[in-house]
């Protein structure tokens, strides 16, 4: 059931993009009393789902779930239609329109997916509001994984700064220490303050690292897993979970850490229940998990952020912008061969496990206003075939007053299919080679 509602998720927010985008360029083109032939959500190759004509437009619903289109009259695009191109130019013609208004056609559906993200994010914010761990209350510390470890930091370490700048938000410190090119991170141990440096050469492992650090707690219990081989050795919820084996382990971490020591093994573990301390025994799964969900959100005090409407506006355009530049940071990322990201690279089977397994419209409309600038950004690169490639072209007559010849711009429009398609293909491989991995 939980993929069923992933994909789902995934369906319905890939097509309200894809329409909307599309919207774009088509209330531009109508704008400028320009003839839009087809408006499609998803590709027709062969045949439709479901199609009608209303004027001049046939509207329909393809069965390739990679986009949709919006065939414009006497334009040079996917659908190739290169004995239109023959004609005489019509009035009503793409061709026949000043550049300037070629221009705005051209990126009308960007324009709309970054205005769509903004009004989604302030909507988000002024529904739901905002929620988040200051790094300043993490009092008991991070928990490392082995590449936090390798970096220098251990647990218990207290985040201070990211050279020497605050990051108000614990959630932000990863991203920011791959993103800004941190070089040091200042520390709390053991009441002394310690930079700890940051090696180049961690950001590789970085990028495919889900860890890293985390805050570190208390064990206690919150809930049991449907198998729990701690609820039927007698733990209760809102227990603690102190030592294995008469080893201390106050925190989650450590106690994880020396559970997975014993594997297949019977184990006491310590528990505190309100004022008394009770040994229970099991044996350790193959799993190395005993079936429990820890409590998280208790043990801190979160920081919550309620907006009118009029002050959820700008805070929801500030965060626009703010994910328009990590994403940009990230491209940075990929395009540089030293850090290996484009072996992240991932496609509609990464973009479908980022939305939850249950239905949370939250979670949907913030994954939905982060794709939809993903779209944007992704569309105004200067790839013939993209938006960002007819763009360019436009850009260039604009500046020589000469068009680009129309052979030029069929070849440019297959080199940017073969492109595209590479691409497809690259990214969804990805995908299929970490399922085998």
């Amino acid at each position: 059931m939980e993929i069923v509602v992933k994909i789902a998720q995934l369906l319905l927010s890939l097509s309200i993009l894809v329409i909307l985008h599309e919207l774009g360029h088509f209330l531009f083109a109508k704008l400028f009393k320009t003839r839009v032939e087809k408006f499609y959500l998803f590709f027709d190759p062969w045949f439709s789902l479901f199609k009608y004509k209303r004027g001049d437009t046939e509207y329909g619903i393809g069965w390739l779930p990679l986009g949709g289109y919006v065939k414009i009259s006497g334009m040079i695009d996917e659908s190739m239609d290169k004995e239109q191109m023959k004609q005489p130019a019509q009035p009503w013609e793409f061709r026949a329109k000043p550049t300037w208004q070629r221009l705005l056609i051209m990126i009308g559906g960007v324009l709309v997916n970054f205005v769509l993200a903004l009004f989604l994010y302030s909507m988000i914010l002024y529904v739901w509001g905002e929620e988040y761990l200051p790094t300043s209350k993490a009092k008991y510390g991070i928990a490392c994984d082995s590449l936090a470890l390798k970096t220098g930091l251990r647990p218990g370490d207290m985040i201070l700064s990211l050279d020497n700048q605050t990051v108000e938000d614990f959630n932000h410190i990863m991203p920011s220490i791959l993103l800004n090119e941190v070089k040091t991170i200042q520390v709390l141990r053991d009441s002394q303050k310690i930079d700890v440096t940051v090696s180049k050469a961690i950001i590789p492992e970085l990028i495919k690292d889900k860890g890293f650090i985390s805050p570190r707690m208390p064990f206690f219990i919150d809930d049991f897993a449907k198998q729990s081989a701690a609820k039927d050795g007698g733990i209760k919820k809102a227990d603690q979970l102190i030592s294995i084996n008469n080893i201390s382990t106050p925190y989650f971490d450590e106690f994880k850490a020396e559970l997975t020591k014993n594997i297949n093994k019977a184990v006491k573990i310590g528990v505190k229940r309100g004022k008394d301390t009770l040994s229970v025994s099991l044996i350790v799964p193959a799993s190395g998990l005993i079936g429990v969900v820890p409590k998280v959100g208790e043990l801190f005090e979160l920081k919550q952020l309620n907006y009118s409407l009029f002050a959820a506006i700008p805070a929801g355009i500030n965060k626009g912008f703010s994910t328009i530049s990590s994403y940009l940071k990230q491209f940075k990322l990929l395009f540089n061969r030293s850090t290996k990201a484009y072996e992240s690279l991932g496609g509609f089977i990464s973009i479908g496990k980022i939305f939850p397994g249950v239905w949370n419209w939250e979670s949907f409309w913030s994954l939905t206003a982060f794709l939809s600038i993903i779209l944007a950004v992704m569309n105004i690169l200067p790839i013939p075939a993209l938006d960002g490639g007819h763009v360019i072209f436009l850009l260039y007559e604009i500046i020589t007053g000469r068009s680009p010849g129309e052979k030029f711009m069929e070849y440019a429009q297959i080199g940017g299919m073969i492109i595209l398609a590479a691409l497809l293909l690259f990214a969804n491989g990805n995908d299929i080679f970490k399922l085998f991995k």
